[in-house]
């Protein structure tokens, strides 16, 4: 997952190919014709419908563009948001990049070999593949 600090992330991107979709809105009546990117808002650490919608994209209806989380991200919400199907995560102002690189590469379980599905690998590493 890509980590971005919040004074590189600038808003006000739509029309070039991305979307702001806001985190009431349903993914499913998105036309995702030539988009490239979606930002998720997060409004607050504790809404947690961007990761439904995540789920919804990546997952059920096959985007393959990038996935953005923005708004209040913290740290330790990056590990559930790599499994929901973010590719990268604009982080809160106060939240340290440095830190969160390294709280995310302590869950290389969640790569290849790994126990459990998710919504980017849905095939846990017991699942036989012949």
């Amino acid at each position: 997952m890509k980590l971005i600090a919040a004074s590189e992330h600038f808003t006000g991107t739509t029309g070039q190919n991305v979307i702001e979709l806001a985190n009431d809105a349903d993914p499913r009546e998105l036309s995702l014709e030539g988009v490239t990117r979606i930002d998720l808002n997060f409004p607050k650490f504790t809404d947690g419908r961007a990761f439904s919608q995540a789920f919804l994209l990546s997952r059920r209806l096959g985007f393959k563009g990038e996935i953005r989380a923005t708004g209040d991200v913290l740290v330790d919400q990056l590990a559930q948001m790599e499994r929901s199907g973010f590719c990268s995560a604009v982080l809160r102002a106060d939240q340290d990049l440095g830190l969160a690189q390294r709280v995310l590469g302590s869950y290389p379980g969640y790569g290849v070999g790994k126990y459990q599905g998710d919504a980017v690998d849905v095939s846990p590493h017991f699942v036989a593949t012949h």
